[in-house]
């Protein structure tokens, strides 16, 4: 079950939900971590934040959640900020585009670390010119190929690490194959 969540001060816009809205996607935590990510999710919102947690069939011993959020622009940083502390745990969390204002995704995985992207209003992946020219640079020193360093620029790395936890819930079809010869 997804639960809904409202960051205090954001009366001002809409109904209760604020100017700024998106999704947090836990997608693994260990189960005795679980309480802790509730308390750093309540000092952002500024109230007791109720998880409700199920089991994740691709990491035993962990738990996944889906939250959808609203308050103050900028409210997305915050919560990775605050998710960031728990290197052990995959998790996502988007901003959605306002007027005027691109939208952002933060997804996190313990191997690859934090990928940030600036999201745009049809939801595509914006890449800032100065970080395409760094990266020509970059392929031009290191002879890596432009496809590889483009596919880091897009989060292509993170978005495959974290596929299989996205899909594996309840009801998937998913199948998990833990040795394959």
């Amino acid at each position: 079950m997804t639960v809904v969540v409202n960051a205090r001060g954001a009366s001002d816009a809409g109904p209760s939900m604020g100017p700024a809205r998106g999704v947090i996607f836990i997608h693994s935590c260990p189960r005795a971590v679980s309480p802790h990510v509730e308390w750093a999710l309540a000092r952002v919102f500024g109230s007791r934040v109720d998880v409700d947690w199920a089991a994740q069939p691709v990491e035993p011993g962990c738990v996944r959640a889906e939250l959808i959020w609203g308050g103050p622009l900028g409210t997305g940083a915050r919560i990775a900020s605050a998710l960031h502390a728990f290197r052990q745990m995959r998790h996502e969390v988007t901003e959605d585009p306002s007027p005027g204002r691109e939208g952002e995704r933060f997804s996190f995985t313990p191997v690859l670390g934090l990928f940030r992207a600036s999201i745009g209003a049809h939801g595509d992946v914006m890449v800032p010119e100065d970080r395409l020219r760094t990266a020509l640079s970059q392929v031009a020193t290191t002879g890596e190929s432009l496809a590889d360093e483009i596919a880091r620029l897009i989060g292509t790395p993170w978005d495959e690490e974290l596929e299989p936890f996205r899909c594996a819930h309840e009801g998937s079809t998913v199948r998990i194959l833990h040795h394959v010869v």
